[in-house]
């Protein structure tokens, strides 16, 4: 365990209260940075706290955040059975942590690893604020982040030997976290949430889905369904939009209801050998860990400067070209364009906070297409994605984009208007790969039935 931490501040250890910010995985079970916090309080004999955060991306959406809030009453519930208080704040936490730190009386900070860029500016400002040891963890990535590479990979090919090499040694299993003896949870009042959610401010364009349940539990019974009823199928129907083929499992994961090392543990043990499996480790390992590569060693990870030289070079070559359809921001956000499989696309997503991953790659693409320039087509796509996406905000989401307009993580293509060398997709192409038709009346059916659950 100890290999997936690393010590952000030095500092004295005191027998006084640890503190876990939890940010980026949001569980009791199989949970490294819990587990260190645990192992923490159990050597200094003092009680374990956990405390989180809301609001902790910019006017974050009321889907997601009520994603987040009936998931951390689970987590509530599940600490305070183990022993460990629970505390839910709503603001900065770069501001509100010192000072709950010291009016605490808090001996050590412990943290989950995130490398976006906010998350990394809110743990600089900490070292500056506070005088006590402060301690990260990666408990998201299987391979700790910093361990899988010491740079910015340049594609899936370079990054696969590495991390399946580093499989072996960190893909072992949680110990289970224990019941605390020291501090006393039963005794504290419980997250006034109806209080607390108030202090909030959020995007409401982006409503609650009715399809999906969040929390912990919810996720791995998903998870299991997955295993069930479309594992077998997953390589011939992952990207065939009309199949409904996917896991499901992404908002868990973004939110850290579900780790992503539980996942691979279950599928070994009980498909080793199955190659829908292999298809599915593909994702859920070398791309996920890719995405937390790309924005951890690239500052500009959802910023035009963030792609390739090669890919600046040719969009920058090929702004001026005419585009047949420009599309403003609300024609865009409707899906009120000419084309109906990209219509339907934007139109699942603002409804059920999903898009298959495949056709994501299309949609990103046609926006690159339909916008005055590649700098606008990057801020509509990450905007869009970033407000409707149940796992908006996710260094997969800016990954996929970086590569579906900037080429990161791709490589130079035959030139063409528009696109340069970037990689192109069209109608055509779709319609020959899967049923349109089906997928467009499926996306229907979807939407009236997220309607009627909601009323």
């Amino acid at each position: 365990m100890h290999e997936r931490v690393r010590q952000l501040k030095q500092g004295p250890e005191t027998k006084k209260t640890i503190l876990y910010w939890m940010f980026r995985d949001q569980r009791t079970e199989d949970n490294w940075a819990l587990l260190f916090a645990q192992e923490k309080g159990l050597s200094l004999q003092v009680p374990v706290h956990v405390i989180v955060c809301l609001n902790q991306f910019p006017l974050p959406s009321r889907r997601q955040q009520d994603f987040v809030i009936s998931g951390l009453k689970e987590t509530e519930s599940a600490l305070r059975a183990k022993n460990i208080s629970f505390t839910c704040l709503a603001g900065n936490p770069a501001v509100l942590l010192p000072n709950w730190i010291q009016s605490h009386k808090i001996g050590c900070l412990v943290t989950d690893f995130s490398p976006l860029r906010l998350k990394q500016e809110w743990n600089r400002q900490l070292l500056d604020a506070i005088s006590i040891p402060f301690y990260e963890v990666d408990a998201h990535n299987i391979v700790p982040c910093w361990l899988a590479s010491p740079k910015q990979e340049y594609a899936a090919y370079t990054f696969r030997p590495k991390i399946h090499h580093l499989l072996k040694h960190y893909l072992n299993d949680f110990p289970k976290l224990r019941p605390h003896p020291y501090g006393t949870a039963g005794q504290t009042a419980p997250v006034p949430w109806d209080a607390l959610v108030t202090k909030v401010t959020l995007n409401e364009a982006a409503r609650p889905v009715h399809w999906l349940y969040p929390g912990s539990e919810q996720g791995y019974t998903q998870l299991l369904a997955f295993f069930e009823d479309r594992l077998a199928n997953y390589s011939a129907t992952v990207n065939n939009p009309a199949a409904d083929g996917q896991s499901q499992l992404s908002p868990y994961l973004h939110f850290g209801q579900l780790a992503a090392q539980r996942v691979v543990l279950e599928l070994l043990r009980r498909y080793p050998l199955h190659q829908s499996a292999e298809k599915f480790l593909e994702q859920i390992v070398v791309r996920r860990e890719l995405a937390d590569n790309y924005c951890y060693y690239n500052p500009n990870y959802d910023q035009f400067a963030g792609f390739p030289s090669w890919s600046q070079d040719t969009l920058l070559r090929h702004t001026d070209d005419v585009r047949p359809y420009l599309y403003a921001q609300t024609e865009l956000e409707q899906g009120l364009t000419h084309d109906p499989l990209w219509n339907a696309a934007q139109l699942e997503m603002v409804t059920t906070g999903k898009m298959n991953g495949y056709l994501r790659m299309y949609w990103a693409k046609k926006i690159l297409e339909w916008t005055e320039n590649p700098r606008e087509a990057l801020r509509l796509a990450l905007q869009l994605n970033d407000l409707y996406e149940l796992d908006g905000n996710d260094p997969i989401g800016y990954a996929n984009i970086a590569w579906c307009i900037g080429g990161v993580h791709d490589r130079p293509w035959p030139e063409r208007p528009i696109f340069g060398k970037i990689r192109y997709m069209n109608y055509n192409g779709m319609r020959r790969k899967f049923d349109i038709n089906a997928y467009i009346n499926n996306v229907t059916w979807k939407m009236g039935q997220e309607q009627a659950t909601g009323k």
